[in-house]
């Protein structure tokens, strides 16, 4: 089967990649050529496997890029999106909507365009998030297909356009609505203290993801319907659990609670039962995340913990909700700052 791949090097590009290799498919990859793609192509391109693979550089805001990458295709597979905070390409779907627009919609746009013009269309798996349900933690869990759409930010809202595009589209169509798949190449980005502790999430390991679609790809039973990709019971928590495994992992230790926001965010558990009956990917869960990141991160884990409190202070200084904490004294960790801020203070007028 040939396979179109739009956003091969990413989180989830790669870990797909990998598995449609495996499965001996031929992947025609579509990314951005950056350094950082390109090192992946090398390193993914050099592994042994049954599939072949061939690397298309483009941007799905061109037109006839998208139309070259189309040609001759049996599926594509739709990855490539603008996201939140760790975007891969540098931008970040909150801080510049317009420019996410014109790739995640206006790419999308092209990519179904250039498929309807062919004599025999490829089908579409595009990717999409439970963030299109927006904030649900006041509602019972978990989130269904059936359960109405109501995003609450840029990404959102573009997942949900996308979605209504590829219906709408007269092809042969699967959308996968994914729940948190974190890379295992992690960063401790600021956006990390924007989710409550105690906000529901479900985890999914990205290379069960892969494998999820992947296994959709070659699948009769999914085109038409809307599935949502999770890691199953087992992988629902909540936030506190998850940031707190990986924390303690990498060897940073959790963090104070009042170093997180208080704000509902875009994420809870879902009913993914009906896709894995289909798609049989759930093999993994956060104790094989948490080993592969400190895996990943060799000796800089105990770097960390040899610099653990600095490391520490660094990222607190990160968090906004921690800083308002400190300079208004409430709050169990601002009450130590300051009061540690009044002793330098009088130590430092103190005659000598």
């Amino acid at each position: 089967m040939k396979v179109l791949l739009t956003g091969a090097f990413g989180n989830v590009g790669s870990s797909c990649l990998g598995e449609l290799l495996r499965q001996g498919q031929k992947v025609r990859c579509f990314d951005l050529k950056t350094r950082a793609n390109q090192r992946i192509a090398r390193r993914l391109g050099g592994q042994r496997h049954k599939g072949g693979m061939e690397v298309v550089w483009g941007d799905l805001r061109d037109p006839q890029q998208v139309a070259t990458a189309v040609r001759g295709q049996d599926v594509v597979i739709h990855l490539a999106f603008i996201i939140p905070k760790l975007s891969a390409t540098g931008i970040e779907s909150e801080k510049h909507p317009d420019q996410a627009h014109e790739i995640n919609v206006g790419g999308t746009r092209n990519l179904l365009e250039a498929m309807r013009a062919l004599p025999t269309p490829p089908r579409i798996i595009f990717a999409s998030s439970y963030h299109v349900f927006g904030r649900t933690q006041d509602q019972p869990p978990p989130r269904t297909v059936f359960d109405p759409v109501q995003p609450i930010e840029h990404y959102g809202h573009h997942k949900v356009a996308c979605e209504r595009m590829i219906r709408d589209s007269g092809l042969a169509w699967a959308i996968l609505r994914l729940a948190a798949t974190l890379p295992i190449t992690i960063k401790l980005d600021p956006a990390m203290f924007d989710i409550p502790l105690g906000n529901r999430m479900e985890y999914v390991h990205t290379r069960d993801v892969g494998l999820a679609i992947a296994n959709a790809a070659k699948s009769d039973q999914v085109w038409g319907r809307t599935l949502l990709i999770g890691g199953g019971p087992r992988c629902q928590y909540h936030y506190r659990e998850i940031v707190g495994r990986i924390l303690v992992g990498m060897g940073v230790g959790m963090l104070p609670k009042e170093a997180f926001g208080s704000t509902p965010f875009p994420t809870d558990w879902v009913d993914s039962s009906e896709s894995q009956r289909l798609l049989q990917y759930q093999r993994r869960d956060l104790d094989d995340y948490v080993r592969d990141v400190a895996s990943h991160l060799g000796w800089r884990r105990a770097a960390i913990r040899m610099f653990r409190p600095l490391v520490r202070h660094l990222l607190l200084k990160q968090s906004p909700y921690y800083r308002a904490q400190a300079r208004s004294g409430r709050g169990e960790t601002g009450r130590k700052l300051a009061s540690l801020l009044s002793r330098l203070r009088l130590k430092a007028r103190s005659p000598r």
